[in-house]
């Protein structure tokens, strides 16, 4: 028993070791970021690509643990985005925001689909590139108007109606793909999107009807069982939800949604500082599965759809915002904001992992991801620099 031990504490303590460095790091280029004026996001993922597989400096920390906490801080960040909205802001949103969402999916779905025919991918290759390409990073773009502090301005309500729009899409759009990947009959994939359709509809009534009641529930609570309460309720949520097949971020999402009144204000102080850490860690988590020496051969394909959906994005959010009677530099806020993309695209991309040219896929869309998470919160950062083209600023008044 006394070798095993010693083995145990001879782990443990290298983990605890080389987490505690990596978390100091990040602690350093957070500052870093500050004083320079940009979002850490980019940072994060550098950090996580020079320690992770391939990196410079890899460390052995465990997957497992850093994956799970990635996860975490995505739920996180989406709690606390709901936290800065209403029901009624929600249900408007949805109201308004589908001609906008059916502009993005085309708009940005193309890009994708084209450039996996012309690499002579199959279809099903195509459209899950497609997919990789169509959504934004809910759990960038939220850290990344939190850091800008852009959650009270016009634009943001017309980014999350887009980004809750991608994620509700994603409920049919996923059981399809995985048709497709699986070879699965028509009735088997109109069953599974009913079930998943039915779900959301059930969260979302839960979340509207019921959030007045939770609230009252949680109200005489300290702050140490507030917290462990919303922060056990938002992984239950989450957790349900990817159960039947919908999106855990949409889950964790609507639990903050339900929260009002003085619970809401007490929530958000309370989880701030929760959402920061495990947040920190989920860029870094992406980074470190990414071999960076398997993304050279790509990298060119990569840049280019990064370019040509950044300016896709561009239009998603000013039509969108414009659809709230938000003016030009505000447009131009939410487009950028939603340049980056991340987890949905890398769950879209595993997806084809046993397929013929499913390493292929994998390898772009790793390298796209990095291409747009560091670029869209640069751009969403000197988004007031970028010139207004003239004949934008007419439309924009008419």
């Amino acid at each position: 028993m006394i070798p095993v031990l010693a083995a145990t504490s001879e782990t443990t303590a290298t983990a605890f070791t080389e987490l505690g460095a990596v978390v100091l790091v990040l602690a350093v280029l957070a500052r870093v970021a500050g004083r320079v004026g940009i979002p850490a996001i980019p940072l994060y993922l550098l950090a996580g690509l020079l320690v992770g597989d391939g990196g410079f400096a890899a460390v052995d920390v465990s997957e497992g643990f850093i994956e799970l906490a990635g996860q975490i801080g995505v739920l996180l960040l989406l709690f606390t985005l709901g936290l800065e909205y209403t029901s009624d802001e929600l249900r408007n949103g949805l109201r308004t925001g589908l001609p906008p969402g059916a502009v993005d999916a085309v708009a940005n779905f193309a890009p994708g689909f084209a450039a996996g025919l012309l690499l002579g991918w199959d279809v099903t290759e195509a459209t899950l590139l497609g997919g990789v390409t169509w959504v934004s990073s809910s759990g960038i773009v939220a850290k990344v108007l939190t850091d800008l502090r852009r959650l009270g301005n016009r634009e943001t309500p017309s980014i999350l109606s887009l980004l809750v729009i991608e994620d509700l899409a994603m409920a049919v759009y996923l059981p399809v793909v995985g048709a497709l990947v699986a070879r699965q009959g028509a009735a088997d994939t109109a069953l599974t999107v009913v079930v998943a359709l039915v779900a959301v509809a059930a969260i979302l009534l839960l979340a509207m009807r019921g959030g007045d009641r939770l609230s009252a529930l949680l109200a005489p609570a300290s702050n140490e069982s507030l917290l462990l309460a919303v922060f056990g309720l938002t992984l239950l949520v989450a957790g349900l939800a990817e159960e039947v097949q919908v999106s855990s971020a949409i889950g964790a999402f609507l639990v903050g949604l339900a929260l009002s009144g003085a619970v809401q204000e007490r929530t958000t102080s309370l989880i701030e500082p929760l959402r920061d850490l495990f947040a920190a860690t989920f860029f870094v988590s992406f980074a470190f599965a990414v071999d960076a020496g398997d993304l050279l051969d790509v990298l060119w394909v990569a840049a280019l759809l990064g370019v040509v959906t950044s300016a896709t994005k561009l239009v998603s959010g000013w039509v969108a915002a414009g659809r709230l009677g938000v003016a030009e530099r505000g447009r131009i806020r939410a487009g950028t904001a939603l340049i980056a993309r991340g987890e949905f695209s890398i769950v879209i991309a595993s997806l084809g992992v046993g397929l013929a040219d499913g390493p292929e896929l994998g390898a772009v869309a790793a390298a796209y991801v990095l291409v747009t998470a560091v670029l869209g919160p640069v751009a969403a950062r000197f988004a007031d620099r970028l010139p207004v083209h003239a004949h934008l600023r007419a439309r924009a008044r008419a």
